[in-house]
Parts: structure tokens; sequence; C-alpha cells
């Protein structure tokens, strides 16, 4: 019953979307990861180091050259980089891990599911 909130925590206390706290917390609770080994495989994955994933300097670069989608505020909007659903894409494709909302994006909107299928990528 405490693995969500100790996983939530665990990731905020990363940074969240600011850094990779989503994306090891993702790694945790979908394949029943350990804090260690999740780190380990997304910064494998990312082509980071692991102390490279709580650093917000780098995995803002990162986030950002991969389409990872990156954390929006009022002042600072990236209209032409990925969010939303088109980040989670990206996601599920980088990290290998199926996300349930992108495979449901994907079955309702079947243009986009078969260009994704064939790797054409979302856009």
């Amino acid at each position: 019953m405490l693995a969500q909130p100790c996983t939530h925590s665990l990731a905020s206390g990363m940074g969240g979307i600011r850094t990779a706290g989503d994306l090891v917390a993702r790694m945790q609770v979908t394949r029943g990861m350990r804090l260690k080994e999740a780190k380990a495989y997304v910064a494998h994955k990312l082509g980071v180091g692991a102390d490279d994933l709580s650093d917000p300097t780098v995995m803002g670069d990162v986030r950002r050259e991969l389409g990872l989608g990156r954390q929006i505020s009022p002042e600072s909007t990236f209209p032409t980089e990925p969010n939303g659903i088109e980040a989670k894409f990206n996601i599920e494709r980088v990290l290998d891990v199926p996300i349930n909302c992108v495979q449901r994006f994907a079955e309702r909107v079947p243009s986009v599911g078969a260009a994704w299928k064939r790797g054409g990528g979302v856009a």
C-alpha cells in the first residue's frame, strides 16, 4: 500500500520532470525495480551518468534533445518542444517501456498509431 507514496516522494526528491525523477519512478512502478537499479537503467538509456539524473542543467538538455518534455512555467514556454502526449510517446520509445495512455491514444487515433508502429514518431 505504500509503494505509490514512497515512489512519489523519491521521484519528487529527485526533481520530478525538472530532472529525471519521473523517469526513474516510472521504471520502479512498471518494472518493479529498486531505486538504484532504476537509476542505472534510466542513466544507461539516456546516455548519462547516474549522478547527472538529478542535475537540472544536464537533464534539461537531455530532455530537450530526446523530446521527453520539460517543466513548463508561464514565464518560459517551449512551443516547439514536445510536451504532454507527444513527450510520453518519446519516453515510451527511449525507456522501452509501455505507457498505457500512449497505447490507448495510438489505438484511438489510427493514423498516429500506424506511424508510431512504423517508427515515424508522433509529429
